[in-house]
């Protein structure tokens, strides 16, 4: 049994060693919030252990960014910090690795008028799209982790006595990435090489399209003639692996941008810009979202939808049995980084360039082509379940089960 002191160095050392991968001579930019201080403190020490030049890292309060909402004006939202653009882009520019480390609560923005909402999604993503595309093409080394927050743990925990709630959900966290283990960084090894294998054979099976069933799911997803399916540990530029996502469950692949018909259902709540979605349904013809219906957040879905063209099409589709750890944990925890890694999920907006053979190397008009969706946005919603069935559909017609009541048939 380890102490929590113990457990928060090894999950910082995940993020270094495991996360970001960070080798020497490496510039490290971390995105925390400040109730999280101390784990970015153990970053930075991890960091400069492994070699960095210097570690950077940008302190967030959610206070201030709910008063900022609640108090600036309309026009404070339609532009994105030059100097965050730029501080990201020579970052990049020159090798940088990124660590982000989410606590915000599902709520933060509940309440706020949805126009303020969309016109900084928005802004930040026309602001962070060179950004964006370095990291979607590999061309930097980057992981999303997480950390509590006192509401964050408050929604997941309201059962618990206040004091016990943020040890609860760090106890979930730890769980989750491997941290409460021995070696949590040979864990993760063995875990890579487990999604490898199933990459591997999904790569084998070449399917031309997948055919999702479920209770308020009827789905047809083509994939491009040179799709990859990824999943696990990634490689950039220089060669060099990174985990993308601490938990990570998923394969996935991009979809052909025209090629998703019919309609799906989440299973899910989705959080989203600091706002709850829930209950909703999305229909598709020849790729393009054409109706959306929601029971909770309507507003800020369309809005998200609506984001740019590309926001209408999906740009990744991933595959999780409904029998995995977090799954299995029972635990909701309204954020995407863990829940999306306990169901099958989709993503509105931009596909990852490496999901097509030679895709990091393309231009956007070749990745055009290629079928792949570009938008500046992405933003993953489950829809798998213990219902959920899927059917592989091969070139010629042959028909491989893939899921079956929410497991892989494979």
């Amino acid at each position: 049994m380890f102490s929590f002191e113990e457990k928060l160095e090894k999950y910082a050392e995940l993020a270094v060693r495991v996360g970001s991968n960070l080798q020497k001579g490496q510039y490290l930019f971390v995105d925390v919030t400040v109730e999280n201080a101390q784990l970015a403190q153990l970053i930075a020490k991890k960091g400069y252990e492994a070699g960095a030049k210097q570690v950077f890292v940008n302190y967030e309060d959610d206070v201030i960014t709910r008063l900022h909402y609640d108090n600036a004006p309309l026009e404070e939202f339609d532009h994105f910090p030059e100097w965050q653009k730029v501080e990201k882009e020579w970052l990049a520019e020159h090798g940088g690795a990124f660590i982000k480390i989410k606590s915000s609560s599902p709520d933060l923005l509940k309440g706020v008028d949805a126009e303020k909402i969309a016109a900084f999604q928005k802004a930040a993503g026309q602001g962070l799209a060179k950004y964006r595309q370095a990291s979607q093409a590999n061309k930097v080394s980057w992981t999303v982790m997480a950390a509590p927050s006192e509401d964050w743990a408050k929604k997941m925990f309201c059962h618990l006595p206040t004091e016990q709630q943020v040890p609860a959900l760090w106890d979930a966290i730890f769980q989750a990435t491997r941290a409460d283990l021995e070696d949590p960084v040979a864990a993760w090894e063995k875990h890579d090489e487990t999604l490898s294998k199933k990459v591997k054979e999904l790569n084998d099976l070449r399917f031309e399209k997948l055919h999702y069933t479920a209770p308020g799911t009827d789905l047809v997803i083509e994939l491009p003639d040179a799709h990859i399916w990824s999943g696990g540990g990634s490689k950039n530029v220089n060669g060099f692996d990174f985990m993308a996502n601490i938990p990570t469950e998923e394969v996935f692949t991009a979809p052909l941008k025209g090629g998703v018909d019919g309609y799906v259902s989440s299973t899910k709540p989705l959080s989203y810009s600091g706002n709850i979605i829930d209950d909703f349904k999305i229909t598709f013809e020849k790729g393009r979202i054409v109706d959306v219906e929601a029971a909770e957040g309507e507003t800020v879905l369309k809005n998200l939808i609506a984001t740019d063209e590309g926001s209408h099409y999906l740009g990744e589709v991933a595959l999780v049995p409904h029998q995995s750890p977090i799954s299995d944990s029972g635990l909701l925890y309204y954020n995407t980084l863990f829940d999306e890694n306990a169901s099958n999920h989709l993503a509105i907006g931009s596909a990852y360039t490496f999901c097509v053979e030679n895709g990091t190397s393309m231009s956007q008009d070749e990745l055009a082509v290629a079928g792949l969706n570009q938008s500046m946005t992405h933003v993953d919603f489950m829809v798998g379940s213990g219902e959920m069935n899927i059917d592989g559909v091969k070139e010629d017609g042959t028909v491989v089960p893939v899921f079956r009541n929410g497991n892989w048939a494979f």
